[in-house]
């Protein structure tokens, strides 16, 4: 397969919004708000747009990766600038071919060419420790709850970076949608069925799992 990363323009808007629902459909809940979380970074402050980038298949988009800033702030009140990434959307069909892989990779090496310090992500800790991530108990980063997760993860771009770093994480408020908020949304895009899924509680359950 021949696939082309580029960054995300406008013209693209509606068709990552597309692939991103399709994506993220009935994975996690029913339905999904993932398609709702990018058209809404785009206007928000916290969006880095220099590592907003769609994968493409034949010009044709098959997925995207999107950034937005984060940070850990210390007891002291000291905050550490951080950046973090998702949703990674690729269309179903496309799954497994390693287009996420080339996704993730080629954004975080763009990342460290520009010069931030650290990404933190949530998620399974198998689809990311092959890239290096880590437990933010590795780094003495917590959620706000004053707990460590295993599904939290922390990747330093370059040696040293997260050293005498520690503290709460805080990720963008873009990440909060509301439920009447998601409806309306929804809407605009062809009727799909919800459906509870195995999968939904499975991630329910690993979102929970604290790294004792």
């Amino acid at each position: 397969m021949n696939s082309n990363i580029r960054r995300e323009i406008p013209a693209d808007y509606k068709k990552v919004e597309e692939v991103t629902r399709e994506a993220f459909w009935n994975l996690y809940c029913p339905g999904c708000n993932e398609h709702l979380i990018i058209h809404k970074m785009r206007n928000h402050s916290d969006l880095i747009p220099e590592l907003s980038f769609v994968i493409e298949l034949d010009e044709e988009i098959v997925g995207s990766i999107f950034y937005t800033h984060s940070k850990v702030i210390a007891e002291d009140g000291t905050e550490y600038p951080s950046i973090t990434f998702g949703p990674v959307s690729i269309l179903p069909q496309y799954q497994r071919k390693g287009l996420g892989r080339a996704l993730i990779s080629y954004s975080i090496k763009v990342a460290k060419e520009l010069g931030y310090k650290a990404i933190l992500i949530g998620g399974y800790p198998y689809h990311y420790h092959t890239y290096g991530f880590k437990g933010t108990k590795t780094y003495n980063i917590t959620m706000p709850d004053g707990q460590f997760y295993k599904g939290i993860m922390a990747l330093p771009l370059y040696e040293g970076a997260l050293d005498n770093v520690s503290g709460s994480l805080f990720f963008s408020d873009v990440f909060e949608t509301d439920a009447e908020e998601l409806e309306v949304f929804d809407k605009k895009f062809p009727s799909k069925e919800k459906k509870v899924k195995k999968s939904q509680k499975e991630f329910e359950m690993a979102s929970m799992e604290l790294d004792e």
